[in-house]
């Protein structure tokens, strides 16, 4: 494997979405972790000089729990604010190779959520009725409504990786599906859904790791399958695939982060705070009250 060199994002890039006039004009300057993990529109992406141990320099210990706990607080804050103002959604994508940690994501980093405006869809094999539809009706269908926060473990990209490694479907079709995604996103940005993307970066040895610890834990056990097996011989293939889809679907309005995720504390951390930048860039604002407060009388 060659060196492993961090790719930077350019100082141009600080601004997370620039002015956004869907979601309240210029957004505040982003801290390291979206500066470090967004991937740079219109760059090529190859995940060798990614590295899944990275970790910005910071260590495991309390200081980085109490930094969780405090993007975890934000996030709590802002989507009640989120959910009063009731303009506009938020859609977390989280995508990853098997193992990557997608549950472990959602639950720690969501811990803090109201469940009642915060909703996990899962993508897996389409079903009967999914498959006698467009690629994109089942995900369609599981947009988040206004106020609430939506969470895809897996997405749409499976109809251009899994169906692509396992000749589901021809290249003539798949290769289309990159720009129909792009426009598809771009539809949702414009209607008011926010979309930040997540691919939870692993290395071939984590993953081997965590599956013998998914084996040697009686309590663990029901999470292994010979599909996770069968899968593992396609790295290569999935690796190219994920390549360009953080290549070719990776745009201002719905960026791709590349998350370190040998390192499940490190993860968390960051999802955590790109969630919570990307919220507070949005820029909301409660409601006026539907009443006037000061002709209220209590009887």
């Amino acid at each position: 494997m060659p060196a492993l060199v961090w790719q930077r994002v350019p100082e141009t890039l600080r601004w997370v979405g620039g002015h956004d006039k869907a979601f309240g004009g210029a957004v505040e300057m982003a801290t390291n972790f979206t500066r470090e993990l967004m991937v740079t529109p219109g760059k090529s992406v190859k995940l060798d000089r990614w590295d899944p141990e990275e970790t910005l320099g910071r260590e495991k210990g309390a200081k980085m729990k109490a930094s969780l706990d405090n993007a975890i607080e934000r996030i709590d804050r802002l989507q009640y604010l989120l959910y009063a103002e009731h303009k506009r959604a938020l859609l977390i994508v989280l995508q990853g190779r098997d193992a990557a940690g997608k549950d472990g994501t959602i639950r720690h980093v969501m811990t803090g959520c109201n469940p009642q405006g915060c909703h996990v869809s899962s993508f897996k094999k389409p079903s009967a009725e999914e498959m006698s539809h467009d690629y994109l009706w089942r995900i369609h269908h599981a947009m988040p409504e206004y106020g609430d926060i939506g969470i895809f473990n897996r997405s749409v990209y499976e109809d251009v990786l899994v169906v692509r490694v396992h000749n589901i479907v021809s290249k003539e079709v798949w290769s289309q599906r990159y720009d129909q995604i792009n426009e598809f996103e771009k539809l949702l940005r414009e209607n008011r859904i926010k979309i930040i993307k997540f691919f939870l970066h692993i290395s071939k040895d984590e993953q081997k790791k965590r599956f013998q610890q998914r084996i040697d834990d009686p309590d663990r056990r029901w999470k292994i399958s010979e599909s996770d097996f069968d899968e593992r011989k396609f790295w290569d293939e999935y690796t190219a695939a994920y390549e360009d889809v953080l290549t070719k679907c990776n745009t201002p309005h719905a960026p791709w982060f590349i998350i370190p995720s040998n390192k499940k504390w490190f993860r968390n951390l960051a999802v955590s705070h790109i969630i919570a930048e990307t919220m507070e860039g949005m820029n909301m604002k409660f409601p006026p009250p539907t009443i006037d407060v000061k002709k209220l009388q209590w009887k």
